[in-house]
Parts: structure tokens; C-alpha cells; sequence
């Protein structure tokens, strides 16, 4: 068949869609086309909208927003410069279309391709490649730009398709060139249930506090346990009593073993109640209470209604060296300071800006340890080894949806080679730091490091350890059964 007939043939379809469009009597394109048309001039719709997804979003739709905007920004400059310079077709006969639909603005420019269709497809395919339910709203409102360009009179339907296409294009080739970060899964099985009876007054309970810890916080918790679990049996603390000794006397006469505190208190009760093998309940009392939460226990409520229920479930503990148990996190370096600094500043700037400012501080002014572990030697100042798998990916790890998969969350910042802290810099600031060669990040089952130049200090659930050579971890699978919420 003849390639110039089937031009021609296709020709003539565009022109009589168009036609066809112009003649619709339609109070609807006469009201709404000529506005959108003219909110996507000069890309005004897609940047107020990047601006938005950057301001309100969460990390996937600030990735998408920067992404369109980048993609739209090249697809502009290929379409008017290059695209529209090749093929020079004459903008279709506005005198068609109502005096309603037309707009004020008359493109001078050649009508193949559409350029506002271009960026409209740019933009919305950028986001979707890192934000799919943010892309699809978008893709159909793309659409509906293409439309009010043909339905003003600005282009024939095959300028729009074109356009849509060369921006699809070159947003498809983009994450070609920097490739998308796919949205981690969360694991999906159900926890282990440990088996136990309701206990809707405490009976068999034994909760181990110190009323006088957290400014007031363990003595809330006191009145708190007593009012709602009348028979539980309440151990306080005072200043001179050895915790862990007091922890497993209590152990060795109860059925429920109950701790109230922050996570090194924690760590030690978890450490007891598995030699003594009986459960574990916590009460949250410490400043971050990162294990309670984890468990759906971020308040005494809910810890309470998990005992009077009888719902349990086993939870993964991480070994230290074989003699200390690690319940959250373990760090070497400047991962705690810098954890602390970027909480500090979280509720003035924002998480984004406050984790880059916090890095930076880290790694101004903190000294590197050298670490070796498999077949690696290298320079850190940010080390972070979590029990079980931390999200997000990246070093900014907050929450944990399961506490039993049996794995070591370990992630490193390599800052010794050539303009490292520059390069991961500037990787945290455009939200590339999971692609980085200085990011390392595994989940193992076990994991051992050698400190190079001697003993560093180890810090674990919250609290500042000793200083160790070598450190070994590994995971005790499904070790402690936990009171929590269960489904």
C-alpha cells in the first residue's frame, strides 16, 4: 500500500475529528476547555501541582513531583525547539470552533506537536513512574488537557497524540537514566499467637517499675495498672536495687512478667523473661518507647486490654557477642547523635530538611571507624543494625511493620572514599541515597564486624555500651512471647 495514501487517508480522519469536535454543540467544552487550556499555558497547572505534591506529600510523591517536573522542563525544550522545527504544519482554522470555546491567546506556532499535550504527558508519567496512584488522576487529566486543545481550536487530534506521545517518551527514557526506587513491600504473614488465658484482673501478673522514672511517667503507670488490673502483683523500684536481679526474682514466681520503662529497660526485662520462659508485657515509660510501639503498645490502654484478652504473640531478639540481647537497634559511630539531632529538629523544618541538616552536622564533626565484615574494609561514621526489617529503605528507618521475619536490618554510610560525605550529601538531597555505591544495606540472619583500629563503642537500645573490638549478631527466631494487639 502507498505510504503517501495512507498519510493522506489519516490526514483527512484528523481533520474531520476536529470538524466533527468544533460542530458538537457542548455547554460543558464552552465552560470548562477554554479555562484548562488556558491553566496548563506555559505549564502553570503542572508546577502549582508539583508544588503541592512537594509541600503535602510523602516521600514517593516528592520523587514523582521532581521527576515531572524535570521530565516536562525536557520535553518543552524538545518539543518547541526540535519537534515543531521538523514538522511544520499550519494550525488548524479557528473560524470552526464557537466564539465560547475560542481563547484570547493565538499560537503563532507550528500545530505538530501539541506542546501542551507534550508536558501534560511528561508530568503525569513522571509521577506515575514513582507514585502510581498519584499518576492515574493525572494521566486522565493530561487527557482532558489534549481535549480542551482540539476543543479550542488550538490543534488537530493528531498534534495531541503526537505530543502525548513524545512526552511519554522521554519521561519512559528519563527512568531509564535514573532509574525509579520501587515502593517496598511489607511483609504480609500473620504473627505467631502465643497461647494464654485472659486475665482480666491482672491475676498472675507481675509488673517490675520504678514510680519515680520518666518525671512522673512510672507512677501514672502505677495508678494506672492498679485501677484497671486490681490483682496485679506491683514491684517498685528503688534508686539502690540491681534491676535485673529484681527482674528475675520476680520471673521465678509469676506466669506474666510485666516491665514498665524505655527501651533499656526494656532490653533487660526481654532478656529475664526469656531465661525464665514466660511472657513479656511493656508499659511504655522511657522517651521514645520505640519497642512498644512496634508492638501496638504506645500506651498503657493498650497494653492493659492486651493481658485482660489474653492476645500475645512472639517477637525475634537479636544476640549480642552471646551475652546481650538487643530488642531494637545496635549503632556504632554517630547513628545515635544523629538520630537525635534530626528528631530535634524534625518539628521546625520538616523530616526531609532536617535529616539532610543532620547529616551534615554528623559528618562534619564526628571521626570515621574503620570496619571490616564478609569481604569489605571501609570507613563509617553512620552504622545502623536494626532487629528485624526497618522501614523506609535509606537511613532514615522508623518503624517496623512485623518484629519476626528472622532478619538483621543492617545499613552503612561509607564516607572514606573520594568525596564521600559531598556525594552523600548531595544523594540524601535529591532523595537518591538507596542507589548510592556509599549505601550499603542487607538483611541477614546473622552479621559480625571487626573494628580495625580497636575497640569502638557499641550503643544498643538507647543506652551507650561498651567499647568492643568485634561484634557479633545473630537472631534468635520467634524468641519471646510479647502481650500486644493482635487481629
Amino acid at each position: 500500500m502507498d505510504v503517501r495514501a495512507i498519510g493522506k487517508g489519516l490526514g483527512t480522519l484528523d481533520r474531520e475529528v476536529f470538524d466533527a469536535v468544533a460542530e458538537s454543540p457542548s455547554p460543558l467544552l464552552d465552560t470548562v476547555m477554554p479555562g484548562l487550556t488556558r491553566a496548563a499555558d506555559h505549564s502553570k497547572l503542572w508546577l502549582a501541582i508539583a508544588v503541592a505534591m512537594g509541600a503535602l506529600g510523602g516521600t514517593s510523591l516528592r520523587r514523582g513531583a521532581a521527576r515531572g517536573v524535570v521530565s516536562l522542563a525536557v520535553t518543552s525544550l524538545v518539543t518547541n525547539q526540535v519537534a515543531k522545527r521538523i514538522w511544520r504544519r499550519p494550525r488548524p482554522d479557528r473560524s470552526r470552533i464557537p466564539l465560547a470555546r475560542r481563547t484570547r491567546r493565538v499560537p503563532t506556532s507550528p500545530s505538530l506537536p501539541s506542546g501542551h499535550s507534550a508536558s501534560a504527558a511528561a508530568f503525569a508519567v513522571g509521577v506515575g513512574l514513582e507514585s502510581a496512584p498519584a499518576g492515574l488522576p493525572l494521566a486522565l487529566l493530561a487527557g482532558l488537557v489534549g481535549l480542551s486543545r482540539v476543543a479550542t481550536g488550538a490543534h488537530y487530534p493528531g498534534d495531541v497524540f503526537a505530543g502525548f506521545g513524545i512526552g511519554a517518551a522521554i519521561a519512559i527514557l528519563g527512568a531509564r537514566v535514573v532509574p525509579t526506587i520501587p515502593a517496598a513491600a511489607l511483609p504480609g504473614s500473620d504473627p505467631l499467637r502465643f497461647h494464654t488465658e485472659p486475665r482480666p484482673d491482672g491475676a498472675g501478673v507481675t509488673l517490675v517499675i520504678n514510680p519515680a522514672s520518666g518525671d512522673g511517667t512510672g507512677a501514672r503507670i502505677v495508678d494506672e495498672v492498679r485501677k484497671a488490673l486490681p490483682r496485679t502483683e506491683i514491684v517498685e523500684l528503688g534508686d539502690d536495687d540491681d534491676i535485673e536481679q529484681v527482674l528475675q526474682q520476680a520471673a521465678a514466681r509469676t506466669e506474666v512478667l510485666a516491665i514498665g520503662g524505655g527501651d533499656g529497660t526494656v532490653a533487660c526485662a526481654a532478656g529475664v523473661a526469656v531465661e525464665a520462659a514466660v511472657p513479656l508485657a511493656v508499659f511504655p515509660g522511657g522517651t521514645f518507647n520505640h519497642f512498644a510501639k512496634d508492638i501496638g503498645c504506645d500506651s498503657v490502654g493498650r497494653t492493659v486490654t492486651a493481658i485482660k484478652e489474653g492476645t500475645a504473640a512472639y517477637v525475634d531478639l537479636v544476640r549480642l557477642n552471646e551475652e546481650r540481647l538487643v530488642i531494637n537497634t545496635a549503632s556504632i559511630g554517630a547513628y545515635p547523635k544523629y538520630v537525635r539531632t534530626r528528631e530535634r529538629l524534625e518539628h521546625r523544618m520538616g523530616k526531609r530538611l532536617a535529616g539532610i541538616y543532620a547529616l551534615y552536622l554528623t559528618l562534619r564533626r564526628e571521626a570515621p571507624v574503620r570496619i571490616r565484615y564478609d569481604d569489605k574494609t571501609l570507613e563509617t561514621e553512620l552504622f545502623f543494625l536494626g532487629n528485624s526489617t526497618y522501614f523506609p529503605s535509606g537511613f532514615a528507618p522508623s518503624h517496623r511493620p512485623r518484629l519476626d521475619d528472622g532478619l538483621i536490618d543492617v545499613r552503612i554510610l561509607e564516607t572514606g572514599r573520594r568525596f564521600g560525605r559531598l556525594r552523600i550529601a548531595v544523594a540524601v538531597a535529591l532523595g537518591r541515597l538507596e542507589r548510592s555505591p556509599l549505601y550499603h544495606e542487607l538483611q541477614v540472619p546473622e552479621f559480625r564486624f571487626v573494628a580495625v583500629d580497636g575497640p569502638t563503642t557499641l550503643a544498643h537500645d538507647g543506652e551507650v555500651g561498651e567499647a568492643l573490638s568485634e561484634a557479633s549478631f545473630s537472631v534468635q527466631y520467634r524468641a519471646l512471647p510479647v502481650f500486644r494487639p493482635l487481629p
